[in-house]
């Protein structure tokens, strides 16, 4: 099958590109898993992050992809299942690629933090490929009102767009910040113009694009990412890959506030940034701040439930298996509207 694998961590930039067009044979799943004939897979800004050496290092050579849909073509047996994919059936595979089910965390429903956590295209091969195997528990159908390009983004930026906007605490008719707007603060904000319908969005972007994309979702204002919005925020979402929104995030949100840091690394490079936190005039007056970790099943299927009632459908743009490089390379450099799909 074809595939585009990354051998070594490097900075996108370099010649020749991080990642590789190759040929490998198709995987074959073992007990309780599934082969999926892959149509679509996301492209995610972690993936820039494992390229790049933020993340946990992946197992290398790893094939990535973690927004993925495809069609079962294989089971093996999975007679233990209460509700096993059957052969022919669409479905979804999100960064949960398994956890243990037996630590504290699994117990109590917070399987995002297992130990064991692993996660699909980098502790097992991902959808960046025409082929993939995957433990039948952590499949998601897929909902017929849904297209594959439509679905894939769904898996992970609508996800942990979803999972941020119910960790921010936020209700009906309360103020809330995006810091950032590509493919997950996008469907956050379709979430929260459904959820809930009196609340104003503030979109805070240094591309004057994406702050003219938001405005037209709907979106009641936006500005550069220093900019004063017209009121105080209840939360704000935080998508960057910097600590620089955040120290201004700070000082824009009301007292008991939440600041809700939506990403798996921040860059290194600006951490001195920290060190102009002021106590008093940013995190004084029981103001919070609270990151995301991963997903759950449970956040996933929940989600694509949600869109599939409400309608909400992402933007996105698709670009062929073989062009993977470039679609990363347009994200690092920030050309971004809505989501990016491979096409397989």
């Amino acid at each position: 099958m074809k595939a585009q694998l990354l051998e070594n961590l490097s900075d996108l930039l370099t010649h020749p590109p991080p990642l590789r067009g190759v040929a490998v044979p198709k995987p074959i799943p073992g007990p309780g898993e599934i082969l999926l004939r892959v149509t679509r897979c996301g492209v995610c800004h972690t993936e820039l992050d494992e390229i790049e050496g933020r993340t946990p290092p992946p197992r290398l050579p790893v094939i990535l992809g973690h927004q993925v849909v495809g069609t079962v073509v294989g089971v093996q047996s999975l007679e233990t299942l209460d509700s096993a994919p059957a052969i022919g059936q669409r479905v979804g595979v999100a960064w949960i690629a398994s956890a243990c089910g037996a630590c504290e965390f699994c117990r109590s429903g917070q399987e995002n933090l297992c130990p064991h956590f692993r996660a699909t295209g980098r502790d097992v091969d991902g959808g960046y490929a025409e082929y993939m195997k995957i433990r039948a528990d952590f499949v998601h159908p897929i909902p017929d009102s849904l297209s594959d390009s439509e679905a894939a983004p769904l898996l992970c930026a609508g996800a942990i767009g979803y999972r941020s906007l119910r960790l921010s605490n936020l209700r009906d008719g309360q103020a809330l910040g995006l810091m950032g707007f590509g493919g997950s603060n996008h469907l956050v904000l379709k979430i929260t113009n459904y959820q809930f319908p009196n609340s104003k969005i503030f979109v805070f972007s240094r591309n004057p694009e994406e702050r003219e994309f938001s405005l037209s979702l709907g979106a009641t204002w936006a500005g550069a990412m220093d900019a004063i919005p017209p009121s105080a925020l209840d939360a704000i979402i935080d998508t960057t890959p910097v600590w620089g929104p955040d120290m201004e995030a700070l000082k824009i949100l009301k007292p008991g506030g939440r600041l809700v840091i939506n990403a798996i690394r921040k860059q290194d490079t600006d951490r001195q940034v920290l060190s102009t936190l002021d106590y008093p005039s940013q995190l004084w007056m029981e103001k919070e701040i609270k990151s995301v970790a991963n997903v759950t099943r449970q956040d996933v299927r929940e989600f694509l439930n949600l869109a599939g009632e409400a309608g909400i459908k992402p933007e996105f743009q698709e670009y062929e298996l073989k062009d993977a490089n470039q679609a990363l390379l347009e994200m690092k450099r920030g050309k971004i509207r809505g989501a990016k799909i491979l096409r397989i």
